[in-house]
């Protein structure tokens, strides 16, 4: 399974960006996609979570994000969505989407897991 997470940049404090991942099979057919989520890892600083979306759309955010950021997905596409707005610059860091994965093989063989994609840099300076 590949995610390919896209969308990130260079934005003034205050603006705002969209991220999207966008899973593919990359040689399994996809079954069902659970859990999707949203992390991060500022240069020196450990990887931390900052939203995650069920298949359900049910949502969870980090306490730093809550208020102005968004997450959202689209199951017919396989694609999760970050809008972040009234960005500060201590949202700097890559950001990587993961998704828990249901699938199948090309031997037909069930296979699950955590698949996690190559990271977006968002820099937030003036």
């Amino acid at each position: 399974v590949q995610l390919q997470a896209s969308g990130g940049g260079l934005v003034q404090p205050g603006g705002s960006l969209r991220l999207s991942c966008a899973a593919s099979g990359g040689g399994i057919r996809i079954s069902r996609i659970d859990d999707m989520g949203w992390y991060r890892q500022a240069p020196g600083k450990q990887r931390e979570l900052v939203a995650t979306i069920s298949s359900d759309g049910g949502t969870n955010y980090a306490d730093s994000v809550k208020g102005r950021f968004a997450v959202s997905r689209d199951n017919a596409k396989n694609t999760m969505y970050l809008q972040m707005n009234s960005l500060k610059p201590e949202d700097t860091a890559v950001y990587y989407c993961t998704a828990d994965v249901l699938g199948l093989n090309i031997a037909e063989e069930w296979v699950a897991g955590k698949y996690w994609g190559q990271g977006t840099q968002v820099t937030v300076s003036s």
